[in-house]
C-alpha cells in the first residue's frame, strides 16, 4: 500500500498536528478535513471503532482520498466503563475543567476505593476506491487522581496517571513522553508499521 496524499478526517488541530508529525519521514502529503472543508462528522456510533469507521469512509467519500480517522476515549472501571465513546460528550459543553469535575464526583458518588482506568484509541484508514477500512487499536492502563495535576495535554489528561510511567498524570509530561506509551501514540505505531510493511 502505497499512500501519497491522506486526509485526517478531524477539526482537532492538536490531533492534526501530532498524526503530521509522526508522518514526516514518509513523505505523505498530509492535509485534514479542516483543509478540505470537509464536515465535522457526527458521532452516531456504539463503540470507538464505529465511530472512527464512520469519520474515515464518509471523509474518503467526500475527498476520494485516503482518510485515516480516530476515535477514542477515557473508560473508568467505577463507572462500568463509562463515559468511554461518550468522553467528549460527557464534559458539559465539550468543557473538559467541566468534565473532570463531573467525571470525579461521580466516582466519589459510587464510594468504590476502585480508580482504575484507562484510555483506548481505533484508528480507521479508508481506502478511497473500495473504502474498505484498516483498523488500529491502542491501549493505555492506568488510575485517576484525585484532583488535577500538570497543565500539557488535554482532555481528561490532569487526572490519568498511566501504570507505565512513573506517578505523574499524562498532563505533567512532555508530548514526546505521553506519545511514547498513550493509547493514539500506539494506535498510530501500529499504523505506522503497516507503512513500513507495505
Amino acid at each position: 500500500m502505497v499512500i501519497k496524499k491522506l486526509v485526517i478526517a478531524s477539526h482537532n488541530r492538536g490531533k492534526i498536528d501530532e498524526i503530521t508529525n509522526l508522518l514526516a519521514p514518509y513523505h505523505i502529503e498530509v492535509v485534514s478535513a479542516v483543509d478540505l472543508n470537509l464536515p465535522d462528522v457526527e458521532e452516531t456510533g456504539t463503540t470507538f471503532e464505529e465511530n472512527s469507521r464512520l469519520k474515515a469512509v464518509t471523509s474518503a467519500k467526500l475527498s476520494g482520498e485516503y482518510c485515516l480517522a480516530d476515535d477514542s476515549g477515557l473508560c473508568v472501571d467505577a463507572l462500568g466503563g463509562r463515559p468511554g465513546v461518550y468522553s467528549a460528550r460527557y464534559a458539559p459543553d465539550r468543557d473538559f475543567n467541566k468534565g473532570i469535575i463531573k467525571l470525579l464526583d461521580e466516582i466519589e458518588a459510587t464510594h468504590s476505593n476502585n480508580r482504575k482506568a484507562h484510555f483506548s484509541c481505533v484508528i480507521a484508514l479508508a481506502h478511497p476506491q473500495t473504502l474498505a477500512c484498516q483498523i488500529f487499536e491502542g491501549r493505555v492502563d492506568g488510575h485517576l487522581a484525585t484532583e488535577k495535576h500538570g497543565a500539557g495535554g488535554f482532555g481528561y489528561d490532569p487526572i490519568f496517571i498511566p501504570d507505565e510511567g512513573d506517578g505523574r498524570t499524562f498532563a505533567e509530561m512532555s508530548h514526546e513522553e505521553k506519545s511514547g506509551i498513550s493509547h493514539r501514540g500506539r494506535a498510530l505505531a501500529k499504523f505506522i508499521k503497516s507503512l513500513d510493511e507495505a
